[in-house]
């Protein structure tokens, strides 16, 4: 089962707007989501980039943000959220902090996936988990899923 998951300030494929990006304020874009399966229990985001260092030669993923246990009932995140829906949990990006770390590629266009998965549990406190912990603890678990890519390129 898939859901959908957009945003209204860049559309899927398209360009990332400045303002989500290290060249502006670094803050979250709004998102919005539709079609959690009812059985689902928590929903994790995790938006990475699988173009680091230069998508001419990708050598890693590099993590901008997790998110997980987040209400099935909520429908999206504001921009620039500053306080996650009630029993919501961080991870660690790559930066090696909790939050968004908007784009900021080296060299050339970079695509950055928001991928949105239902879960049929409630993960437990996994105390700042990065992407690898986090997608251990998801197996098995998966129930739907959806995503929404934009890409960035600085100076453009």
């Amino acid at each position: 089962m898939d859901m959908t998951i957009t945003s209204s300030a860049f559309a899927h494929d398209g360009s990332i707007p400045k303002l989500y990006t290290c060249e502006g304020k670094n803050i979250s874009p709004p998102l919005a989501w539709s079609g959690v399966p009812a059985g689902a229990k928590s929903l994790v985001l995790i938006v990475d980039d699988p173009d680091a260092p230069d998508p001419a030669a990708p050598r890693m993923t590099w993590v901008h943000w997790l998110l997980y246990n987040l209400p099935v009932t909520t429908s999206g995140l504001p921009e620039a959220v500053q306080s996650l829906p009630v029993g919501t949990l961080d991870g660690l990006n790559d930066w090696q902090r909790a939050g968004y770390g908007g784009p900021c590629p080296p060299i050339g266009r970079h695509r950055y996936f928001h991928k949105l998965y239902a879960l049929d549990i409630v993960l437990p406190d996994l105390e700042k988990p990065n992407k690898q912990t986090l997608e251990q603890a998801m197996k098995g678990h998966i129930v739907a899923e959806g995503q929404l890519v934009g890409t960035y390129q600085k100076g453009r």
